[in-house]
């Protein structure tokens, strides 16, 4: 059977996850991407590598073709995809792509998502609508196109966003109408032509909803409870295993099903009941959670998400049920950059030794020695990912200290460099 997976920048999800499970399933895939070059090279520095996650395995990535396209344009990648010998399946693990690739997808007849639900995920200010249109959850949200227009008055504080935004970019918490005017041009300077909203800050703790669906049945496979960084940026330093409790699992299935049936993996992030108000939706990502918790998650819950993905994709329906609930302790934390600055020293991948029985410890560079890191204050700034697992949190959380303490991630002046 043939697959075309549709992507943009290189991401291990795609390399060390769908790869290899497309060669599990002897499935003759191809990456379609604007990116065919930096594709190739990291398939074959993957070679022989540990996956990421907790287990660390060698990443058998099988022959996958890699063909150039324009994945961004729904007029130029439905004509790319037709000049191509037919697909079984089409799909996409990237934020961006979720819509266009939902439209080749039902183009082509093929399995996949309602175009419709795609993009009111991918667009926040969509989502907002349409989950007060439903009766679902009401967020105060207020469109904002940088330009010559006064901006609205506004009841504060609110998070200022870009309206179709990935891995906390430019989000941002505002207090007053001052700092509105400042980030709205620092951001209007960045994102050229791109809409914004301000909305509603929503003070409780950050959680996810991690859920799979086939168009017909959903399933809950669990959570993570977020640490962020502190404000006025939302970086999320480190991720914990907590699945959601039934009334926010309950509210998470009533919003989905109003946005549109899952199809595929979804991850969701909702802040926690604020006193009376219920749990309410930060976003809806149409993919597999990022930063290595899919690996993590698949590895908690001894199931390849990436292998089921594709198998949802072909028509497979889901298994009668869901993966039993993983127990035990189990995070991922990001080794996230204090200061711009380059790169000097950083662990090897793979495993690492841990304390307590039972207990697996990774880690996974993100960034090389010699890399030049740019802050941003976004997910964008980790270094590296530490994921560790185990049945004792004390000795889990051990483990992680005692690796941190025994490296370093040096950062010199970028201008002291040679």
């Amino acid at each position: 059977m043939r697959v075309h997976l549709i992507a943009s920048k290189v991401t291990d999800s795609v390399v060390y996850g769908f790869l290899p499970a497309a060669a599990r399933l002897g499935l003759d895939l191809t990456v379609l991407t604007d990116q065919p070059a930096r594709h190739e090279r990291a398939i074959a520095a993957a070679r022989g590598r540990p996956r990421p996650g907790v287990i660390g395995a060698p990443a058998e990535i099988g022959e996958p073709a890699v063909a150039g396209c324009d994945p961004w344009d729904v007029r130029a990648l439905i004509p790319r995809l037709a000049g191509l010998p037919a697909a079984d399946a089409v799909l996409t693990n990237s934020d961006h792509l979720q819509t266009q690739t939902a439209l080749a997808a039902d183009y082509f007849g093929r399995p996949g998502k309602d175009w419709r639900a795609a993009l009111r995920a991918r667009d926040k200010m969509l989502m907002r609508r349409r989950l007060a249109d439903t009766g679902t959850e009401n967020v105060a949200a207020t469109e904002i196109i940088p330009g010559p227009a006064g901006l609205p008055e506004l009841t504060y504080p609110v998070v200022l966003k870009p309206a179709t935004g990935v891995a906390s970019e430019d989000v941002v918490l505002v207090h007053d109408q001052a700092e509105l005017a400042e980030h709205v041009a620092r951001i209007g300077r960045r994102r050229p032509g791109e809409r914004l909203i301000a909305e509603e800050y929503l003070p409780g703790p950050l959680r996810t909803a991690e859920v799979f669906g086939d168009g017909t049945t959903t399933w809950v496979l669990g959570g993570f409870r977020t640490d962020l960084s502190a404000p006025p940026f939302f970086v999320e330093e480190r991720l914990t295993w907590d699945p959601p409790p039934p009334e926010a699992e309950k509210h998470v299935l009533s919003a989905l099903a109003g946005l549109g049936a899952p199809f595929g993996p979804g991850h969701v992030e909702y802040a926690e009941a604020a006193q009376a108000a219920g749990p309410r939706l930060i976003e809806v990502n149409d993919r597999l959670i990022g930063d290595h918790c899919d690996f993590l998650l698949s590895d908690l819950l001894g199931v390849d998400l990436f292998e089921l993905t594709l198998r949802t994709y072909l028509g497979e329906p889901l298994p009668p049920g869901p993966p039993p609930p993983a127990r035990g302790h189990a995070i991922t934390e990001g080794v996230v950059a204090p200061r711009s600055g380059v790169l000097t020293a950083a662990p090897p991948a793979g495993p690492q030794p841990a304390s307590g029985t039972g207990t697996a410890l990774t880690y996974w560079p993100l960034r090389q020695p010699g890399d030049r890191i740019d802050l941003t204050h976004t997910n964008r700034d980790y270094l590296g990912v530490i994921c560790a697992a185990g049945p004792d949190p004390a000795a889990v959380e051990h483990s992680v200290r005692t690796l941190r303490a025994a490296n370093a991630w040096p950062l010199i002046p970028a201008e002291a460099t040679p």
